[in-house]
């Protein structure tokens, strides 16, 4: 059975010859649909499937490391703000991937869309070159929103293709 929350999103290419900032906001933007395709019609015991263990990795597990990595790039570093994490915490940085069996996709990927609406609202205002709010959290160095658009491209193509090799495990279904 499937949830409306699986439905695949319509992922956009981006345009070949747009300028950096749109570049970067595109880029973002199709692999976070990317990883929202590769959750798509999906149920519950599908997006739980571990990749290979011992890895805990799981699309359930992705999509709320991502809303916590939305979360930190954006409400946290960018703007500065005293959220608290989603699921991670200090004990357990990676908990977001420790998926119990209280976790939904449904609860994750509400979290997940709501972070990616905060992240849009903070960066629109902003200048590629504008730094961000606090520093980096390992180096204590000043980051701006370009390096963090850049970040999280590749933070999402990392786990995109992580996503890849559990969708093929879960049904066959590659590419895209």
């Amino acid at each position: 059975m499937t949830s409306d929350h699986t439905a695949a999103p319509e992922r956009l290419y981006p345009d070949t010859t747009t300028g950096e900032r749109q570049a970067l906001e595109q880029w973002l933007d199709f692999h976070r649909a990317t990883l929202a395709t590769k959750c798509a019609g999906l149920d519950d015991a599908q997006l739980r499937t571990l990749s290979v263990p011992p890895s805990e990795l799981s699309l359930l597990g992705l999509v709320r490391h991502m809303a916590d990595a939305e979360r930190g790039w954006f409400r946290r570093i960018l703007g500065g703000e005293q959220a608290p994490w989603l699921y991670a915490d200090e004990e357990d940085f990676d908990r977001s991937i420790h998926v119990t069996g209280a976790d939904t996709y449904e609860e994750a990927h509400a979290a997940w869309q709501a972070e990616i609406a905060h992240a849009r609202k903070l960066a629109g205002g902003m200048a590629l070159d504008d730094l961000a709010a606090s520093p980096h959290y390992r180096t204590g160095d000043p980051i701006n929103l370009r390096w963090i658009y850049l970040h999280m491209i590749e933070e999402y193509a990392r786990h995109n293709g992580h996503a890849d090799l559990i969708r093929e495990r879960v049904d066959g279904a590659t590419g895209a």
